[in-house]
């Protein structure tokens, strides 16, 4: 995925019996433009994440070395607690998808209680600009009355 084109837009889809979703082919052709595997991403309770697979990696990859180099030069001898909780949080929180027919989704088991939403529910799937995001209604809701007001001051700090 390129880093000069944005995920963007918002769409409401229902979740199958099996817990599957079909992911609108303008958000596939950005988030895996080359089929790439996918990364889904526990975020927040009520909403999921997915990245391309590369991308992400690469990112986590970065991190977890950083890590690994503090433990080396003993930088977190007195943060174990802090080093377990992260590799427990890495355990759980992401697992690697892929896209089957018309750019279905499969929810997998542990994900799905995360996301709050039961077989034959509503979901949103909104770009979030460098991946797409799986919000539970009521959750992007809430988001949105707390984050909105911030949108003009975020933009011109962002852009400024």
């Amino acid at each position: 995925m390129g880093s000069d084109q944005f995920i963007l837009g918002e769409y409401s889809r229902t979740l199958d019996d099996r817990f599957r979703l079909s992911i609108p082919t303008q958000i596939t052709d950005v988030v895996a433009p080359d089929g790439d595997d996918l990364i889904l991403v526990k975020e927040r309770p009520g909403c999921l994440s997915l990245w391309n697979g590369p991308q992400w990696q690469g990112k986590l990859d970065a991190g977890v070395n950083l890590v690994h180099a503090k433990i080396a030069a003993g930088k977190l001898e007195n943060r174990i607690a802090d080093v377990q909780l992260l590799g427990r949080l890495l355990s759980t929180r992401q697992r690697n998808v892929t896209l089957a027919g018309k750019g279905r989704l499969l929810i997998p088991e542990g994900f799905r209680e995360f996301l709050g939403v039961e077989a034959g529910g509503e979901v949103l799937i909104v770009g979030a600009a460098v991946c797409v995001e799986i919000w539970k209604p009521e959750a992007w809701l809430s988001n949105l009355e707390e984050k909105m007001p911030e949108f003009r001051s975020l933009l011109d700090q962002l852009s400024g």
